[in-house]
């Protein structure tokens, strides 16, 4: 199973870039920035890495962007995560990013956008991944500081395919985003968000009727309310569950009682990704392999949730079709 995880051909949708900052390249790039941080090795980087709920491990996440200053920088931080996806078939990845987390720091939006996304283009170029950009608002940031950051990416809307919602979940509803969704959405911007990972399935309902969001981001509390899981699939609107992410933050206690089968077998359409791997303990193809073994998955579930991620993806058509063709030959000659 676990050779066939690691050559299955899959799409990642939902991996923060900031949160695939490995601790060599943490240190690396502090040195190189003159940036003091707290931690004198990277054993301890390694050992801050432990966390017990979503605001310890947030802490910890914004002290590590800190060191990011340049264009280098965030070119460093994408291309080390594209050639992982390169060595796990991951052949194509959705990358969410958080302006707010920089520009709150006297980075330039410019900076965090071309660094970001010059990476990317290199990247399909010389490893064969494609990627698209996913600008994510802080919801514990007001609303008007979500505005300015949608007003700020308009220059580069043409490197953007969607806007999404993340960090602290709890006392934050989609409903404070509101308006700045509806503006985005009038910008072309495709629209998702994180809801139902530490919040109700109240916030589901929300970021799906007042977001009007294209796919949930966790979605693991949908499973409160059989009415809301009817009109997701009603919908046909996917989940990105993060396995490695749920048990590192305690949103399960134990994969075996991951909820991921459960929604599959209700109807639900579900895929595998990291979220944040350096945080929470593995890449895409390490949360396959666990969530395989906790739940017996077999190779036709792995099969059909490598398909959703490419039919969930925000791809065009053609390109969703030549990548599912691909994975129809591997399966074929595989299962």
């Amino acid at each position: 199973m676990k050779n066939f995880i690691e050559n299955l051909p899959k799409a990642e949708l939902h991996l923060h870039i900031e949160g695939s900052f490995e601790p060599e390249l943490m240190f690396k790039i502090a040195q190189r920035n003159n940036i003091k941080i707290k931690y004198k090795s990277i054993e301890e980087i390694r050992e801050a890495y432990q966390f017990d709920c979503l605001q310890d491990f947030l802490d910890i996440y914004y002290q590590g962007a800190g060191v990011l200053i340049t264009e280098q920088d965030f070119y460093d931080l994408t291309y080390s995560y594209l050639e992982k996806c390169a060595v796990q078939n991951v052949r194509h990845t959705e990358i969410m990013f958080d302006p707010q987390t920089h520009t709150e720091r006297g980075i330039a939006f410019k900076t965090v956008i071309n660094g970001i996304s010059k990476a990317c283009t290199a990247a399909k170029k010389e490893l064969g991944v494609s990627s698209l950009l996913i600008m994510s608002y802080l919801r514990h940031l007001s609303e008007a500081d979500a505005f300015k950051t949608l007003e700020q990416s308009l220059p580069y809307k043409h490197l953007i395919a969607a806007v999404g919602l993340d960090s602290s979940e709890k006392g934050n509803p989609p409903s404070k985003f509101k308006k700045v969704f509806e503006a985005s959405i009038k910008e072309g911007y495709i629209p998702l968000a994180h809801a139902g990972e530490e919040g109700s399935s109240e916030y589901i309902w929300e970021a799906l009727d007042l977001l009007k969001i294209k796919r949930i981001d966790h979605g693991n509390n949908c499973l409160q309310d059989d009415k809301l899981i009817q009109e997701i699939i009603k919908r046909d609107i996917a989940l990105t569950v993060c396995p490695l992410s749920n048990t590192a933050l305690q949103v399960v206690h134990d994969l075996k009682n991951h909820p991921l089968k459960k929604m599959m077998d209700l109807g639900l359409k579900t895929t595998i990704n990291s979220d944040d791997p350096a945080y929470f303990g593995g890449q895409v193809n390490q949360n396959y392999i666990e969530i395989q073994e906790a739940l017996n998955l077999s190779k036709q579930d792995l099969y059909d949730l490598a398909k959703n991620s490419f039919q969930y993806s925000l791809l065009d058509d053609k390109t969703i079709q030549f990548y599912l063709d691909e994975l129809e030959v591997y399966y074929t000659k595989n299962k």
